[in-house]
């Protein structure tokens, strides 16, 4: 397979890909792989020899406890477009897994592959840095709303980005998208118990903020949820300018 086209909008929402760069793009060759809901799409504490991108599905950054194996702390959630471990193409090695959330399809690009991007396309190579320090941004962001949004407003911000990136990539439209998650995983990402979250999503179904049926959600008031979220997309840098 060639390199998703989610990746493509991706860069493209963000900057101008010359004829060149999506020619590069769209012929490197990549492995297609499927993910079971809990599978490890990518271990921790292994040197790898290439990288991941999300195809479907939602997948989680996910680190275990020293001493508590079978606990885990969830601090990333990556949507189709999104490289999840293209650090660990510098890194000798993860110090996290990442793992599939529902089922997943994701792409598999040799490393040498982007060897060859950054020794020969340096415009290519500025935006893989983009990409890397937008998800670093993004993990800054959880933690400014971790500790400054409780409960109801915090599960909104959460809500609002995860739309916002699925909708940049055309994965997500008219304020309707998918996630995939249970309660307890919810809990494992806001840090709270599986009983607040549940509260909080009541809380958002009550204020007629969104409608939640199984995994679909709705968003019935952008304006809203975004406004009890103290939500500002700025962080994902989804202005286009030449970098």
């Amino acid at each position: 397979m060639a390199i998703t086209e989610y990746f493509i909008r991706f860069l493209q929402r963000r900057d101008t890909l010359s004829p060149r760069d999506l020619e590069w793009l769209r012929a490197v060759p990549t492995q297609h792989a499927s993910f079971a809901p809990g599978e490890v799409i990518v271990p921790a504490d292994r040197s790898a020899n290439r990288s991941c991108m999300m195809l479907r599905g939602l997948s989680a950054r996910s680190h275990s406890l020293v001493g508590r194996p079978k606990e885990r702390v969830i601090t990333a959630l990556h949507v189709p477009g999104d490289f999840v471990d293209l650090h660990g193409f510098v890194l000798a090695g993860l110090e996290h897994a990442v793992i599939a959330v529902g089922s997943v399809e994701v792409e598999f690009i040799d490393h040498f592959e982007l060897v060859e991007m950054t020794e020969n396309f340096p415009h290519l190579t500025r935006l893989l840095w983009m990409a890397t320090l937008i998800d670093a941004a993004i993990h800054r962001q959880w933690l400014v709303a971790a500790a400054s949004l409780r409960s109801s407003a915090h599960l909104a911000h959460l809500l609002c980005e995860i739309y916002t990136r699925l909708n940049a990539v055309g994965a997500a439209s008219d304020y309707q998208f998918s996630l995939n998650l249970l309660q307890r995983e919810l809990a494992d990402i806001l840090g709270y118990s599986p009983i607040h979250v549940n509260r909080a999503v009541r809380d958002l179904r009550d204020r007629n903020l969104i409608r939640w049926s199984g995994a679909d959600i709705t968003i019935l008031d952008w304006q809203g949820l975004a406004s009890l979220a103290r939500f500002d997309p700025t962080y994902l840098d989804l202005e286009r300018q030449s970098r």
